[in-house]
């Protein structure tokens, strides 16, 4: 039978169940990443299993978020991180080095490989040919102790490739293309798989930034095949002996296939505050007056595109009233462009270069000026994500970024004439500064370095038989984890203090959410469609259940956000009307009773008190998803199946 990409990593990683779409399925892990916003707590989870080592190929922590150092929170979990990658053998990465991302897929992703990340945008080493996918920190501690990694086994898409991007058409404009063909909600429970003759036109890091905003889709996954531009790339980092080709076989089936001519494409960019409200450049040029730009984020700051915003400022100046500040995917890339002479070019031009780092696209400094506009060759632009509520955020590739740097509006690139050529990249391999892991006898002898911020791991009880919540908190459609869990220099340094942390859970939308959560606590939120969209945090499930949240009842849930709440213990239900959503309020009560053998008994259904009267409820919960829930969460699991043992 021919497979497709996606269909033979799955088939060679598979631990658990069958591969057919919609069946839960366990897959064998052979890397895992951390940042520091989600890894601190991830690493607390590993702790608490209380295993010597880390059982993967290779796993690797990353500080990359929380880069401020405004006060002893963020350095000291740094420190935590580095002693805790010497002492289970992990890779470190320190801060400065740069994003995550950029980085795995430079120094350790291989094509064939399975890949999670407690980061959303993990997919962007699909660019490679990895099955990389974004979960929950626990999930990344389970894989990192040697436990499969359970989803629902997605569909898979196929996205035909034909021609060749226009001058000053980039990578970006083709996610952009298809964020605005399928919403924010298009990729839900699938993996985009791309094919084509026109894959050999893009290159490694255009391929991964296409992978990177795939999460903006909602997809499980986004992958391209391994080829001779794949190899070329490896070799050029030293890794050569990673490569093997890999691509679908001849005739693979997919369970839709899209097609882009890459010749008709446009540049676009996303206005706020959705990654899928798309318009072309053209149509907004000179309407939309710029006081802030920023080139940089995980999906748009490689070597080719530091060069080519500083090659196309050379001998200009950026606009007056505009900020244009520069972040670094990586200090190899960094390092790539002074070496090309880019950097002077930047500064010469008036641009602002920062540290390697996410900065200013997790909130993390560079927030807008009240009342302005900020174009970001970012993947994300939530409401409020850059830490200035009511901000306006654009999102463009690189050329939009340059054209607009030099005219003060939006602005279409395709009038500044022909496109600058990149030069080659140096060999600049010896800027990274990964630390090795210590050899286990040494690491045996490495003191773990806690700092008063980080708070023990909190326990949570087994679910009750029956439930009696108060609806604390009633939201719309595509709520995200930044409405949940918000971001920014104020509340990431709180990653690992969950007591702390908790005061801000559902800030931006009701500040008084968490003192009446724990007032009127077993609680329940309800949601619309596609509720816990965006990042992978899992502090977006954990938080809440330390303020006493039993169950999420919503329309549709996020893939991971679905996952995290069961790892956590908070029921994830269904309306079984969809039209009930209208009818159950804030303050309401409502009962369920024989939760815990409603879930034993495989049961889809379950009735509900209200007073609106008796309705239905779907269980959004596949069999082990279950056992996690009726034992409180998958930390509670593995610790009784390990007592069992």
């Amino acid at each position: 039978m021919a497979l497709n990409l996606t269909q033979k990593i799955i088939a060679a990683h598979l631990a658990e169940g069958t591969p057919l779409p919609g069946q839960e399925i366990g897959l064998a892990i052979d890397q895992t990443l951390t940042q520091d916003a989600t890894g601190t707590m991830a690493a607390l989870e590993f702790e608490a299993l209380r295993l010597p080592r880390i059982s993967t190929e290779i796993s690797v922590s990353y500080a990359d978020h929380n880069l401020l150092q405004a006060d002893f929170k963020n350095p000291d979990d740094h420190r935590y991180l580095r002693s805790f990658a010497a002492r289970y053998g992990l890779w470190f990465s320190p801060p400065g080095n740069g994003i995550c991302h950029q980085l795995h897929l430079i120094n350790f992703a291989r094509p064939g490989a399975t890949l999670i990340g407690s980061d959303s945008h993990t997919p962007h080493c699909g660019g490679l040919a990895m099955l990389a996918m974004g979960a929950g920190g626990l999930d990344v501690a389970a894989a990192m102790a040697g436990y499969p990694f359970y989803l629902l086994c997605p569909q898979v898409v196929g996205v035909h490739l034909s021609g060749r991007l226009a001058p000053w058409v980039s990578a970006k404009d083709i996610i952009l293309h298809l964020l605005k063909l399928l919403t924010v909600k298009g990729g839900l429970g699938r993996v985009l798989e791309y094919c084509g003759p026109g894959v050999s036109t893009l290159s490694v890091p255009e391929r991964a930034a296409v992978c990177n905003m795939g999460a903006e889709l909602g997809a499980t996954g986004s992958i391209f095949p391994s080829d001779e531009t794949s190899k070329s790339f490896l070799e050029a980092q030293g890794r050569g002996g990673a490569y093997v080709p890999l691509a679908a076989d001849k005739g693979a089936a997919y369970d839709e296939m899209l097609e882009i001519d890459l010749n008709s494409l446009v540049p676009l960019l996303a206005c706020p505050s959705s990654p899928d409200k798309v318009r072309e450049a053209a149509g907004l040029e000179e309407k939309i007056p710029l006081e802030q730009i920023i080139v940089g984020s995980c999906a748009g700051s490689n070597y080719e595109e530091l060069m080519t915003l500083a090659l196309g400022l050379e001998n200009k100046k950026v606009a007056p009233g505009v900020s244009l500040y520069i972040n670094p995917g990586s200090r190899q890339a960094l390092a790539q462009m002074t070496a090309a002479g880019g950097m002077e070019l930047l500064l010469r031009a008036g641009a602002t270069v920062f540290q390697p780092g996410c900065l200013g696209c997790i909130g993390m400094s560079q927030a807008p000026a009240t009342g302005s506009n900020s174009l970001r060759t970012f993947p994300r632009n939530f409401p409020g994500r850059s830490g200035t509520k009511d901000d306006a955020v654009y999102l463009c590739g690189t050329p939009v970024a340059l054209a607009s740097a030099i005219s003060g509006y939006i602005s279409d690139p395709r009038g500044l004439g022909e496109p600058p050529q990149t030069p080659p990249r140096p060999d600049m391999r010896e800027a990274e500064a990964l630390i090795h892991p210590l050899p286990l006898e040494e690491a045996a002898q490495v003191e773990l370095r806690r700092g008063p911020n980080i708070a023990p791991y909190p326990d949570f009880p087994a679910l009750s038989e029956d439930l009696s919540l108060t609806v604390i908190l009633k939201v719309g459609d595509n709520i995200t984890t930044d409405h949940i869990a918000p971001a920014g220099a104020e509340v990431l340094p709180l990653r690992s203090n969950i007591p702390a942390l908790s005061r801000y859970v559902f800030a931006p939308l009701d500040k008084d959410f968490a003192s009446r959560a724990l007032a009127n606590a077993p609680g329940l939120v309800v949601g619309g469609e596609n509720y816990g969209q965006g990042s992978s945090r899992e502090h977006a499930a954990l938080a809440p259940r330390y303020l006493g949240i039993n169950a999420k009842l919503a329309k549709s849930f996020a893939r991971i956000h679905l996952a995290n709440l069961i790892n956590f213990g908070i029921v994830p239900l269904l309306f079984a009307d969809k039209n009930d959503y209208d009818r159950l309020d804030a303050g309401d009560k409502v009962v369920i009773k024989g939760i815990v053998s409603a879930l034993a008994g495989g049961a889809e259904r379950v009735e509900a008190q209200t007073p609106a009267g008796n309705m239905l409820l779907l269980i959004q919960a596949g069999a082990r998803d279950r056992k996690l829930l009726a034992a409180g969460g998958l930390l509670n699991h593995i610790r009784l199946s390990s007592h069992a043992a």
